[in-house]
């Protein structure tokens, strides 16, 4: 199977303790794997060095079959790795508007300056009308961004994500701090990124309900080690995850 995202024996330790423990593991085009585990267990570190915010300890990581262990997070952002964080990454003081097409500034390869002008450039202003219009934003475009809701935070987000198309999308609880309405909007906009068969999407998730509709594989960390890794039904199945992540008592 061809990886478009791989990681060998990636490790990272602070002092005497390991956070993510020779974790090896490949993600294939148009798959969507969501990273499960209790509190504590490594998922966000792990994704931190997978883009490139902490630099490993030991292992290494690859994308499309190259070796981007030594890569920056912008650099590795530029090759095709984008990642949503669990607390929102916007340029608070502008628009919803104007977050969005610096993303598609910087995806068509001229740069993030604001004062670029924008009326020579009306297909990528286009673009950036079109992602606004997905992510059910258009009616708040000359909202600041640090104006709207969380949710709404969250959904512009997604949107800086996909206008900046990566091949691979890290979505870490994407759905976190939203209202019970907010929630289908943000899964509605994964599901048609899973629809798009080059695009591989990793999502670290709490809600199992999330994770048993989206995903179609599990991978289980605990104790920064990997602990499980297969179909959604086996893997929640499987003593470890019942015991390690769900809080259930398994006889032996």
């Amino acid at each position: 199977m061809t990886f478009a995202l791989e990681t060998q024996d990636l490790t990272i330790r602070f002092g005497g303790h390991v956070a993510v423990d020779a974790v090896s593991c490949g993600f294939a085009p148009g798959t969507l794997t969501a990273i499960v585990g209790p509190n504590g267990a490594g998922k966000t570190t792990y994704f931190n060095l997978v883009s490139g915010q902490l630099r490993a300890t030991a292992g290494k990581v690859f994308l499309h079959g190259q070796d981007i262990s030594s890569a920056s997070a912008p650099q590795r952002s530029r090759r095709g790795i984008g990642r949503a964080f669990q607390l929102t990454n916007l340029f608070p003081y502008l628009t919803v508007l104007e977050n969005i097409r610096l993303a598609v500034q910087s995806r068509a390869g001229l740069g993030l300056n604001l004062w670029s002008i924008w009326s020579s450039h009306r297909e990528l202003i286009g673009r950036a009308e079109e992602v606004l219009e997905t992510v059910a934003l258009t009616g708040k475009r000359d909202w600041a961004a640090a104006a709207l809701p969380h949710g709404d935070q969250r959904k512009l987000e997604v949107a800086i994500l996909m206008a900046l198309e990566p091949d691979v999308f890290m979505f870490d609880e994407p759905t976190a701090g939203m209202s019970v309405d907010e929630v289908p909007v943000i899964l509605d906009l994964i599901r048609g990124l899973k629809a798009r068969s080059d695009k591989t999407i990793l999502l670290v998730e709490h809600k199992m309900d999330v994770v048993r509709e989206l995903s179609d594989r599990i991978i289980v960390l605990h104790n920064g080690a990997l602990v499980a890794d297969g179909a959604p039904a086996e893997v929640i199945a499987s003593p470890i995850v019942q015991e390690a992540y769900l809080g259930i008592e398994v006889a032996k």
